[in-house]
């Protein structure tokens, strides 16, 4: 087993369907990961664990979920120094998803958190390999790659339609 240079958690297993897509983006750059839920409000002590190992156990980054009152993210970065991404996750008891996006986005002075937006842990995760690229070559290519491979498929999008015969003077 490789060792996990991101954490991915969340404050419940009803964030995954979400907090996949950060999973899934980084398997696709080649990133190991770890992923489980860590609830602020039902299990403070794990997450009091989790964030005080996370560099120890080989974290470089960590990627924290939480919809509703969404202290996740927040509480993890009080407790680490490693950078702390958050998702808001739009969840059954939010508020159509802003008190997930104004909890983690209004921290104070000295405990930065990285915000995403809402639902949004795919962002999450090319910012981690972004982070990680600044200091490892092989992940900032992979990055390029990925970045390029998007502009691709938006022109090919652009060919297709004009090819299908929409009108375009561009």
């Amino acid at each position: 087993m490789t060792k996990a240079t991101v954490g991915i958690i969340m404050g419940s297993r009803s964030d995954l369907g979400i907090m996949e897509e950060a999973a899934d983006v980084l398997k696709e750059l080649g990133i190991d990961y770890e992923l489980t839920v860590v609830s602020a409000h039902r299990t403070p002590e794990r997450m009091f664990n989790y964030a005080q190992n996370a560099a120890e156990r080989g974290l470089k980054i960590i990627i924290a979920g939480a919809g509703g009152a969404a202290h996740l993210p927040g509480m993890v970065a009080s407790i680490t120094h490693l950078p702390v991404i958050g998702v808001p996750v739009k969840s059954s008891n939010s508020i159509d998803g802003w008190d997930s996006v104004l909890s983690i986005l209004q921290m104070p002075n000295g405990i930065p958190v990285a915000t995403v937006a809402l639902n949004a842990a795919k962002n999450a995760g090319i910012l981690a390999a972004q982070i990680l690229g600044t200091s490892d070559g092989k992940i900032a290519e992979r990055v390029i790659k990925f970045k390029s491979d998007l502009k691709n498929k938006i022109e090919e999008s652009a060919e297709n339609l004009k090819a299908e015969g929409y009108p375009s003077s561009f």
